[in-house]
C-alpha cells in the first residue's frame, strides 16, 4: 500500500484535471483555474511522496504524464477553445473557416504531449528543465482565460495576441531553452534565489490580481530562467 500512496496522489491530479476540463466547458474560467492549481499541488505532492516513500516506479513515471497532458494540456485548451469560440472577437472570414479557429486551442494538449514525452527520456533534464514545463504552461493558460474573459469580445487584438502565444508557448515547451526547477530542497537563499525570488513575485502577482496574477508569474518565471543563463553582465 505504501508504493501506491504517490500513485493515488497522481490520479488525484488527473481527476482535478477531469473536472477542470467539465467546468471550461461550463464557462467557469475561474473554476478551471482553481482546479488546475489543485492538479498542480498534487502533481507537486506526489514527487514529494515518492521520494519520503522511496516509492519510485516506472509506472509511476508513466502515470505522471498522462495526468498532465489531461490536467495541464487538455484542461487549459478546453478553455481556451471555449474563450476563442464564445467569447472572442474574431476576424471576419467568409464561410465556415471561423468556425474552425477555436480548434487552435488543442495546439496546447498536442505539444504538452509531446513535451512530456520528450522529458521522459531526456536524461538532462534531473535538476533544471530544458523547455517550458508542462505544469507551468497549463497554469499560464488556465489563469490567461480568466483575465481575457471579460474583455476578449471587446478588442480584435485579443485574437492575434492569443495566436501568438500559442506559438510561441508551444514552441518553447518542446525548445532545449534551459528553464530552473521550482524545486527548493533546502530551505535557505543561498542556492535557491531565483525560486524564492519567483515565489515571492508570485505572492505578490496574486495578492494584487487574484487568480489572473499566476498567469503573470509564470511569464516571470519565463523571464527569470532566460536572464539566469544569458546574464547581461557576465
Amino acid at each position: 500500500m505504501r508504493k501506491n500512496i504517490p500513485n493515488i496522489i497522481t490520479l488525484a491530479n488527473l481527476f482535478s484535471g477531469c473536472i477542470a476540463v467539465t467546468m471550461a466547458f461550463e464557462g467557469n474560467f475561474t473554476a478551471v483555474t482553481v482546479w488546475v492549481i489543485m492538479a498542480a499541488l498534487f502533481d507537486f505532492l506526489d514527487g514529494v511522496f515518492a521520494r519520503w516513500l522511496n516509492a519510485y516506479s516506472s509506472i509511476g513515471k508513466e502515470l505522471d504524464s498522462l495526468a498532465d497532458v489531461v490536467s495541464f494540456g487538455v484542461a487549459p485548451a478546453a478553455a481556451l477553445f471555449i474563450l476563442l469560440r464564445d467569447h472572442t472577437q474574431l476576424p471576419v472570414m467568409t464561410g465556415q473557416l471561423q468556425l474552425y479557429i477555436p480548434y487552435i486551442a488543442f495546439l496546447i494538449p498536442l505539444f504538452s504531449a509531446l513535451r512530456l514525452a520528450k522529458f521522459n527520456i531526456d536524461e538532462r533534464q534531473t535538476i533544471s528543465f530544458r523547455g517550458l514545463p508542462t505544469p507551468a504552461n497549463g497554469l499560464f493558460w488556465a489563469s490567461f482565460t480568466v483575465t481575457l474573459s471579460g474583455i476578449a469580445g471587446s478588442s480584435n487584438i485579443i485574437f492575434p495576441v492569443i495566436v501568438i502565444l500559442v506559438a510561441l508557448l508551444c514552441w518553447l515547451m518542446i525548445s532545449d531553452v534551459p528553464m530552473f526547477s521550482l524545486k527548493i530542497k533546502k530551505i535557505s537563499w543561498k542556492g535557491n534565489e531565483r525560486q524564492w525570488l519567483l515565489a515571492t513575485l508570485m505572492i505578490v502577482s496574486v495578492a494584487l490580481w487574484g487568480l489572473t496574477g499566476i498567469a503573470w508569474g509564470i511569464l516571470a518565471y519565463i523571464v527569470l530562467s532566460l536572464v539566469a543563463h544569458n546574464p547581461i553582465v557576465k
